[in-house]
C-alpha cells in the first residue's frame, strides 16, 4: 500500500496556498473602470510586447479628435473610442479569469486524457499495462474535483462574472448575425446542460470502472473484469463524441466566429499525450520510492513510445489545421492565426518547439526511452509545451494582446498543480498499487520489449 509522504503533502499544500494568493492578487489588481485600464496599459507600455494595440487604445481618441473637422465625424470617433476602450477594459478584467481557466482546464484535461488511455487499455484487453492500472485510476480521480471547478467557472461565465465567452452577451448577439444564427446551439442553458452531461458521463465511468477494478481483486471469477471491458468499450464511443463537443464548447466558442473541423482531434491529441506523460512520471516516481518494483524499463519504454508517437500525431493535426486555413486565406478563418502570429510569437512558436521538435530529437532513440530521468526531463518539457498550447487556445480570444506570464498565470499553475498532486497521490493510498486478479497480470509482470 502506498503511503503519502509528508514532504509531498506539505509541498502540495504550499503550492495551493501560494497559488490562491497569486490568483487573488490578479483579481484584486484587475481594473474596474476604463480610466484604470488606460492607466495600467500606459504604465506597462514598452515591456516588449502588446504595446502597439495598447498604445492605440490610449491615444486613439486624441488622434481622432485632432482629425475631426465636423461634429458628426467627431461624434462617430467618440463612439468608436468608447467601444474600443470598453473592449480594452474587458480584456484586462478577463486576464485573471483566463489564467484561472487555462490552468483549471489543463490539469483537468490531463486526467481526462488518462481516462481515455485507461479505457483503451481495458477495451483492448492489453497485456502489458495492468501493472499501471492503479496509477491510471489515481490520476483519473482528479476528474471529480477538476471537473467541478471547470463547471463552476462555466456557470460564473454564464452569470456574466467575466467576458470570456462573448456569445453569452445578449447585447453582442443582438448586433451579430452570425452569432444569432448559432444561438440554437450557443445559448447559456443548452451550454450548461451539455457540460453537465459530459462531466456526468466521464465521472460515472471513472467511478464505476474503479469500483469494478477493486471488486475484481476480491472476486473468485472474471465477471468484474468482463463488465469493465464492456463498459470501457461503450465509454469510448461516448468519449469520442463528447470530447469533440466539449472542445467546441469550452475552447473553440471563445472565438465564436472561427471554427475548425479538426479541433476536437487537436484538443484530444494534446490531452492524450499530456495524460500519458503524467502516467510515466508518476510511475517513475513511485518506483523510485520503492513501490511498483515489478514495473520494469519495458513498461516505461512503452509509455515513452506513446509520448513520442502522440507528439508526432499532435504535430500532424497542428500542421493540417494550420496549412489548410493559411493556404485557403479566407479572412474569417485566417484571423485566428494572424492574432497569434502578431501578438503571441514566443508562446506560439515556443509551443511548437516543445511539443514537436524536442520530443522528435529526444525520444526517437529507443535506448533513451528506458532511462527514467531522461523520460522525466522530456515529460516536463512536454507538459509545459501543452500548457502553452492551452494558453494559446484561450488567451488570444479572451485578453487579446494584453497578456504576459505574471502572478495570475503562475498562481493558476501552482494552485491546480498542488491540488492535482494532492488528489492523485491521496487516491493512490486508498488501494494496493498492484491489482491481484487481473487475468493479464502475469503477462504484465513478465512484459519485455
Amino acid at each position: 500500500m502506498y503511503t503519502f509522504s509528508n514532504r509531498l503533502k506539505i509541498g502540495s499544500f504550499i503550492a495551493m496556498g501560494l497559488g490562491l494568493i497569486f490568483l487573488a492578487i490578479g483579481f484584486v489588481s484587475a481594473p474596474s473602470t476604463v480610466e484604470e485600464a488606460k492607466a495600467i496599459v500606459a504604465a506597462a507600455h514598452g515591456d516588449g510586447h502588446g504595446g502597439g494595440h495598447a498604445e492605440e487604445a490610449v491615444s486613439h481618441g486624441e488622434d481622432h479628435g485632432a482629425q475631426a473637422a465636423h461634429g458628426a465625424e467627431a461624434s462617430h470617433d467618440e463612439g468608436h473610442d468608447a467601444s474600443h476602450d470598453e473592449h480594452l477594459l474587458h480584456q484586462l478584467q478577463n486576464r485573471p479569469w483566463a489564467a484561472l481557466y487555462v490552468a483549471a482546464f489543463f490539469f483537468f484535461m490531463i486526467s481526462l486524457g488518462v481516462l481515455a488511455f485507461y479505457a483503451i487499455q481495458r477495451a483492448a484487453q492489453a497485456g502489458w499495462s495492468p501493472l499501471l492500472f492503479r496509477v491510471m485510476e489515481g490520476i483519473t480521480a482528479y476528474i471529480v474535483p477538476g471537473g467541478i471547478i471547470v463547471f463552476v467557472i462555466l456557470v460564473l461565465s454564464v452569470l456574466h462574472m467575466n467576458h470570456m465567452f462573448v456569445w453569452m452577451d445578449a447585447e453582442v448577439v443582438a448586433h451579430d448575425e452570425l452569432l444569432q444564427g448559432k444561438a440554437g446551439y450557443l445559448n447559456p442553458t443548452f451550454f450548461l446542460i451539455r457540460a453537465a452531461i459530459f462531466l456526468g458521463g466521464w465521472i460515472f465511468y471513472r467511478e464505476y470502472s474503479r469500483k469494478l477494478s477493486l471488486a475484481q481483486d476480491e472476486s473468485d471469477d472474471n465477471s468484474n473484469f468482463v463488465k469493465n471491458f464492456r463498459w470501457s468499450a461503450g465509454f469510448l464511443v461516448f468519449y469520442l463524441v463528447t470530447e469533440s463537443m466539449m472542445s467546441w464548447d469550452w475552447i473553440m466558442s471563445l472565438d465564436p466566429h472561427w471554427f475548425s473541423t479538426l479541433f476536437g482531434w487537436y484538443v484530444f491529441a494534446s490531452m492524450f499525450v499530456s495524460g500519458i506523460t503524467v502516467i510515466a512520471m508518476v510511475s517513475i516516481y513511485l518506483k523510485s520510492r520503492g513501490y511498483l518494483e515489478v514495473v520494469n524499463d519495458s513498461h516505461i519504454h512503452d509509455l515513452a513510445k506513446f509520448m513520442f508517437g502522440i507528439s508526432i500525431f499532435w504535430t500532424y493535426l497542428w500542421f493540417s489545421q494550420f496549412m489548410l486555413i493559411w493556404y485557403a486565406d479566407i479572412p474569417e478563418e485566417v484571423t485566428y492565426y494572424i492574432a497569434r502570429f502578431q501578438d503571441y510569437k514566443l508562446p506560439f512558436f515556443g509551443m511548437l518547439v516543445m511539443n514537436f521538435v524536442f520530443p522528435l530529437l529526444v525520444l526517437m532513440n529507443s535506448d533513451y526511452k528506458r532511462v527514467n530521468w531522461f523520460v522525466v526531463m522530456a515529460g516536463i518539457v512536454v507538459l509545459l509545451g501543452h500548457y502553452l498550447d492551452v494558453f494559446n487556445m484561450v488567451m488570444p480570444a479572451t485578453v487579446g494582446d494584453q497578456w504576459y506570464i505574471g502572478l495570475p498565470e503562475i498562481g493558476g499553475i501552482l494552485f491546480f498543480g498542488g491540488l492535482f498532486v494532492y488528489w492523485v497521490f491521496n487516491t493512490l493510498t486508498k488501494a494496493p498499487l498492484l491489482p491481484k486478479r487481473n487475468p493479464f497480470i502475469e503477462e504484465s509482470r513478465h512484459f519485455h520489449y
